[in-house]
């Protein structure tokens, strides 16, 4: 076996599908789109793309490619993605590729050389991360909960301003719908956001990049509900507010993508759970962000499942969800995966 490297050329896409196959992993067919010619950084993200052929009677036959590249959002690493075909793994050929690509990564325009990349425990792609020094620093659980997993929130009646509390309109007042567009729930997105990823910033987001990453008509956003604070009057409690309470947690809704073989197993059609983001206001203490979060889980989750990204790093969210994993009340929806970073 001769092995050459090489960078990244038009048709590689397509030879090496057919050597590979299809996706092992999640991370795979994620990744394998970032395989591409490599840029210098003019128009377009750094990247540096090598290609691994096995020369055959003076033919290579490319069996192994990977790429490093910058991004916009979490520059300070820079991400990676290396795929070996079966036959030749546990040869050096993910090796060398990865020392290649540690080397281009010292050249990188922004001075970041630290890399970072996405693995599901044990796989091929783990072990080798863990031998090559790669180590977790982050772990993320898509999770089903199930329709009516978690008891309604109790508000209190609404006064209306001097007359008798009101049954009916309880909750009025603090949960309401929005509309994705708003600043008031574009600030408090992308606070959060940039709360919970401490571990690897994500910089300074604009209200732009917030609406573009998980608020605008592209990304399937199609609804948002809100948890506010109770509201106050500025002229005592016998005069009704006439100021909105501020936002405690959130929750936005992605329209479902297409059904397909990933379709979820136990819902179809229907029944199927729905994509969301839920978050809170980050300035909130640990047990009224627990809370806040908890009482948003069971309002949107009441009669219809939904599915969620947990990580590690989102505390409160977790405090709601696990356990409900560890009663049957929701269940993880495919495999766990490990941001990995030297």
């Amino acid at each position: 076996m001769a092995i050459e490297y090489r960078e990244w050329r038009e048709g590689d896409d397509l030879a090496l599908l057919e050597i590979w196959g299809g996706p092992e992993t999640h991370q795979a067919r994620q990744f394998r789109g970032a395989l591409a010619p490599s840029s210098d950084g003019a128009g377009s993200p750094w990247r540096r793309c090598i290609v691994a052929e096995d020369v055959v009677d003076g033919v290579g036959i490319p069996v192994a490619a990977g790429v490093v590249y910058e991004a916009s959002l979490h520059p300070e690493r820079l991400w990676t993605y290396i795929e070996v075909a079966r036959d030749h793994r546990r040869s050096g050929v993910g090796a060398t590729l990865l020392t290649m690509l540690r080397r281009e990564a010292e050249q990188s325009p922004s001075g970041v050389s630290r890399l970072r990349a996405k693995v599901e425990p044990g796989t091929p792609g783990a072990a080798f991360a863990e031998a090559f020094g790669l180590s977790p620093i982050q772990r993320s659980r898509l999770v089903v909960v199930e329709p009516g997993a978690l008891r309604l929130p109790v508000f209190p009646a609404k006064d209306d301003g001097g007359g008798p509390a009101n049954d009916e309109n309880a909750g009025s007042d603090v949960v309401m719908d929005l509309a994705t567009g708003s600043v008031e729930l574009t600030d408090v997105v992308g606070r959060y956001y940039t709360a919970i990823h401490g571990w690897d910033s994500p910089g300074v987001l604009s209200m732009g990049q917030v609406q573009k990453l998980f608020l605008d008509d592209l990304t399937g956003a199609h609804g948002a509900i809100v948890l506010r604070a109770q509201p106050e009057s500025a002229f005592g409690s016998g005069v009704a507010p006439t100021r909105k309470g501020r936002i405690r947690a959130f929750a936005v809704s992605y329209a479902a993508p297409a059904q397909g073989p990933d379709q979820d197993p136990v819902h179809d059609g229907q029944d199927a759970p729905t994509d969301v983001f839920v978050g809170h206001e980050p300035a909130l203490a640990a047990d009224d962000a627990a809370e806040a979060v908890r009482d948003m889980l069971a309002l949107i989750a009441y009669q219809h499942p939904v599915m969620l990204e947990l990580d590690d790093s989102m505390t409160a969210l977790r405090a709601a969800v696990e356990p409900l994993l560890e009663n049957g009340k929701a269940r993880l929806s495919g495999p766990e995966t490990l941001v990995v970073s030297d």
